[in-house]
């Protein structure tokens, strides 16, 4: 599935791998293209497989023990699945630590309360759980309400349900019972002009992570240094 660059296939033990669902707005998509152009990452290959309309470009930053995945197509129909499973099988083949999903998610389907809080929220696999769970809750994040399964069914159970979200409940789901170490980062979002709703991902996601370090003592300068993306042609 993966196909390097080079004659080898690069060592990524240990690595954090970065990734969009494409969802809502492409947030995802935006996301990561802001990311690999602010740190400027390098090409390492791309994932060839018969899952996709276009490969899925494959870049790195050995630095920082990154490595992304950007999705720049949908999925053949019926394909979502065994994709998933052929990508998580890489993650754990390849030795990569952790996987973060960045996706964004209806926002008129809110229920009362997410209306009235914080558009982003987190998901953790039980792996992740015991490793970030503590650093998670320093930040004052929210994690992402169950809601009934069914929701025109008042006694219906309650499940993670992710409206609009593509390929990411599935990798969730996938990757709990895998025993995965992934976080899901999501925003919601209505569909027009999300380049906003990407800069606000990145930085969420950079609150935690710290992947994109401020240019001076100044702590808005990592803003300003993803903002500045925006503004070039």
């Amino acid at each position: 599935m993966f196909v390097p660059c080079g004659e080898s296939a690069p060592d990524l033990a240990g690595f954090t791998l970065l990734m969009p669902a494409v969802s809502v707005g492409k947030v995802g998509q935006l996301a990561m293209d802001l990311i690999i152009s602010t740190l400027s990452m390098s090409k390492i290959g791309y994932f060839y497989t018969d899952c996709l309309v276009i490969n899925a470009e494959v870049y790195s930053l050995p630095s920082r023990k990154l490595v992304a995945l950007q999705l720049r197509s949908i999925f053949i129909k019926y394909k979502s699945k065994p994709f998933c499973e052929k990508l998580l099988s890489w993650v754990k083949s390849s030795g990569c630590a952790r996987v973060i999903v960045l996706w964004s998610s209806h926002s008129y389907q809110r229920n009362d309360l997410q209306l009235r809080s914080t558009p982003f929220r987190y998901l953790l696999t039980p792996s992740m759980q015991r490793s970030v769970q503590n650093k998670i809750k320093s930040l004052n994040w929210q994690e992402m309400e169950k809601s009934r399964c069914i929701p025109e069914i008042d006694d219906s159970e309650f499940c993670i349900r992710i409206p609009g979200g593509g390929i990411t409940k599935t990798l969730y789901d996938e990757s709990c019972s895998k025993e995965i170490q992934m976080v899901v980062l999501l925003k919601f979002v209505s569909e027009g002009d999300n380049i906003p709703d990407a800069l606000g991902l990145v930085e969420y996601l950079n609150e935690w992570l710290q992947i994109i370090k401020p240019l001076s003592d100044d702590p808005t300068a990592s803003t300003s240094r993803i903002s500045h993306w925006v503004s070039q042609p």
